[in-house]
């Protein structure tokens, strides 16, 4: 036969091949799960599975089929975000060539460990399989405390992309890629253009938006590929991206005023690359944190990180020798070259050196950095010997520590933004940082067109507002009917409240004039806080006279146990009296497992009161939990309360969170803390908070401030306070030796002339 008449017979083969399996291909609409049953274990190559649109209820999907790269298999919406997957639902996929797009997931939470998984079972996993336009919106467990995935990939060279993941709100890591066996390993896995919503501080280990792998696969390589995604305000915890696997590549991404970093915390061999660090000058925003051998940092812009420590703008940690693979293998071979470092506050090196890690960076470089500080700011801090470390052909605006100073050219720099929103020097220095044709990916390039990227949360005053009057049920009634962001305005009046108030929207609760409006309430609480509320209270006088004759009352508190999201709650220039018509009346009393992003007191005055003013100490299990992030009283008056006015707990030794913060100005405190029932002794009790500010306060025949440091290097600051009648601050190390490491000075303590 002759070359061209095999060459046609061939092609006319392919084409035949081609056109029967276009011929084959069906399309199957299905309305209901039972439906899809029927025609799910009969998939093949070039098929098309399509849900019509509508609520599918406690929807437990197994995608299964073995498709071809040329004809996949493909489950998707009627139309792209109208099948909403609700209840008790999830997504397996298995086998080859699979393609699911257009679905959410919402009101509800998955039963089993992911909401998608790229497995049937331990047995079954998916290969060459994309999951793409797919939304998970605040799908999560009511359970915090239980864990799981909202998206895991195991097998081989699948695709997560142009998905919307926003609101994880329960423990877990929110995308995993599993490395748990070799069929999962050296896995070429692609993870882009996916948009990272607003992820809640978790107030505990346990909250990343993405994990390559664990420690104890972390010396096997995975080779995927995280490129052009945007993680906005994914704030879960220390840990945005974790990587615990080698090989991997990280481009292009975008961080939007996320508090975390990108951390290298296992594995080696990984790539970082053109990532853009934008924080906003928002608190704990970081970069990039450098662990392990052979780690490759480059043309990375990082702008506005106000980080510190194990979070800070760019970390390069010490090690452990002879390290465990779960704790931190030395720095070895890390190249860190052509980044833009520009307003970045903190740069640690050798960070976390203590008696165990105490393996200094070796055999690395930094070179052809730009580091600018507009405020002059001087922004290394070496905590070990970082000779290791060779430092070349970097410019800088300010003195650099004497130990790099060697490595950096000092240069007047004036900056201007570029067409690609980045800050560039106006001259000639091309030689250090970030590259000029830096691309940044914006919201509209990532996650889906057809799904709103809506606000992280309500801001109070954001609604309408509404007047109360004093009749009896109108509070109560106002509260009903109000919604999200609205304004209750109190007319002048007593409002002798006889049911509990549920607050689970964000309200205002205000006092059309300032004292005018007086509360009292019949039930054990006034105010009780619930999944999606947060309260301001304004100008209002708060009596306990009414309330039962029994112990254990609160004017605020909020639901006991269960509660999964994050509130807010602030009272200014309000009148509590009277909270002692038994014992034990505190002001405010938090459940187990509920976590406050903010408890604001401002301009209060809070007399005679048997109990706690604010009571956050439920997470007693030393496992890392605490129930506040940021505690702030400025310009209060406490007086006469047998408890504390903060009792702020937050136990064990975990590293991965960055709360809780406590600042106490301004306020005078006398006669606090003095009851039999208040067990720890003091007027304020703070055990392992992590940043502590009390200053220019006036305490006075009351007992002392305590303070209990439990990890890390909290910071903790005690000054210019007067303590009349009342010991000197209790500061104690619980876990490590020698003495505590708070500033405690410009403190006057002394005796009144009566005494």
């Amino acid at each position: 036969m002759r070359l061209s008449t095999m060459f046609f017979a061939a092609t006319s083969l392919v084409l035949l091949a081609i056109t029967t399996s276009s011929v084959l291909a069906k399309e199957y609409q299905v309305d209901t799960p039972s439906a899809y049953q029927k025609i799910a274990t009969n998939l093949s190559a070039g098929d098309t599975v399509v849900l019509k649109n509508g609520r599918w209820e406690d929807f437990e999907i197994l995608f299964k089929g073995i498709g071809t790269k040329s004809a996949p298999i493909t489950l998707t919406a009627e139309t792209k975000g109208k099948v909403i997957l609700t209840g008790q639902s999830n997504l397996r996929l298995a086998g080859e060539y699979l393609v699911v797009k257009g679905l959410v997931f919402k009101h509800g939470y998955t039963p089993s460990s992911s909401v998608i998984e790229f497995r049937q079972d331990s047995d079954n996993l998916a290969n060459h399989s994309r999951v793409s336009e797919v939304v998970i919106d605040n799908f999560n467990n009511p359970d915090k405390r239980e864990s799981d995935y909202w998206v895991a990939l195991y097998g081989k060279h699948n695709r997560l992309d142009h998905s919307h993941i926003v609101g994880k709100r329960n423990k877990g890591v929110t995308v995993a890629v599993r490395l748990n066996d070799e069929r999962s390993q050296q896995n070429h896995h692609k993870i882009d253009h996916n948009y990272f919503g607003y992820r809640p501080t978790f107030g505990s280990n346990g909250g990343e938006t993405l994990r390559i792998g664990t420690s104890h696969y972390s010396l096997s390589d995975s080779f995927t590929l995280v490129e052009n995604n945007i993680f906005d305000q994914t704030n879960g915890e220390v840990e945005i991206i974790s990587v615990k696997s080698g090989s991997n590549t990280l481009r292009g991404n975008v961080f939007l005023s996320a508090r975390g970093t990108l951390t290298l915390r296992h594995g080696n061999n990984n790539l970082v690359e053109q990532n853009i660090f934008l924080g906003n000058g928002v608190e704990h925003t970081g970069g990039i944190r450098v662990i392990n051998k052979g780690q490759i940092i480059r043309n990375n812009y990082l702008e506005g990180l106000t980080g510190y420590r194990f979070g800070s703008g760019f970390t390069v940690m010490n090690g452990v020798p002879n390290s465990p693979i779960n704790r931190y293998h030395q720095v070895e071979n890390a190249q860190i070259s052509h980044n833009s470092l520009i307003n970045v506050d903190h740069i640690q090196l050798a960070a976390g050196s203590d008696s165990e890690r105490s393996a200094v960076p070796i055999n690395s470089k930094f070179t052809h950095n730009l580091v600018i500080n507009e405020s002059q700011q001087q922004p290394f801090t070496l905590f070990d010997d970082v000779s290791g470390i060779t430092f070349a052909n970097n410019i800088s605006n300010t003195k650099v520590v004497d130990d790099v100073a060697s490595g950096f050219a000092r240069k007047s720099v004036a900056l201007e933004r570029a067409d690609n929103g980045l800050l560039y020097p106006t001259g000639d220095m091309a030689e250090a940082g970030a590259p000029r044709d830096l691309k940044v990916i914006s919201k509209d390039q990532v996650g889906v067109s057809w799904y709103p990227k809506t606000p992280a949360v309500t801001e109070f005053n954001s609604g309408e507002t509404h007047v109360v009057s004093a009749k009896r049920g109108a509070l109560f009634d106002a509260v009903e009917q109000a919604s999200d962001g609205d304004i209750l305005e109190l007319s002048p009046g007593e409002y002798d409240i006889p049911k509990l108030i549920k607050i689970n929207k964000t309200l205002t609760i205000r006092a059309k004039q300032q004292g005018t409006a007086k509360l009292s309430f019949q039930r054990s609480a006034l105010f009780e806080i619930h999944d999606g509320g947060s309260l301001t209270l304004t100008g209002l006088v708060i009596t306990g006279s009414n309330s039962p004759d029994s112990a254990g009352n609160s004017v605020v508190r909020t639901q006991k146990w269960g509660m999964l999201e994050n509130y807010r709650f602030i009272m200014t220039n309000s009148t509590l009296v009277d909270l002692d018509i038994n014992h034990s009346f505190h002001f405010f009393a938090t459940g187990f497992g509920a976590f406050a992003d903010e408890i604001t007191l401002v301009d209060n005055q809070f007399k005679n009161v048997s109990g706690d003013i604010l009571r956050l100490n439920k997470e007693i299990e030393d496992l890392g939990i605490y129930n506040a992030e940021y505690v702030t009283l400025r310009n209060n008056q406490f007086e006469n309360v047998k408890g504390a006015v903060v009792k702020l707990y937050r136990g064990g030794t975990d590293e991965s969170t960055f709360g809780p913060h406590f600042i106490m100005t301004d306020n005078t405190l006398t006669n606090i803390g003095l009851g039999k029932r208040n067990k720890e002794q003091a007027s304020i009790y703070l055990h392992g908070v992590q940043v502590t500010t009390i200053k220019n306060n006036t305490i006075s025949a009351s007992a002392p401030i305590v303070v209990e440091h439990t990890v890390g290097e909290p910071k903790t600051v005690i000054v210019n306070n007067t303590f009349t009648d009342t010991k000197a601050p209790s500061v104690e190390e619980l876990h490590f030796k020698g003495p505590h490491t708070a500033q405690v000075e410009d403190n006057v303590v002394k005796q009144s002339s009566a005494k």
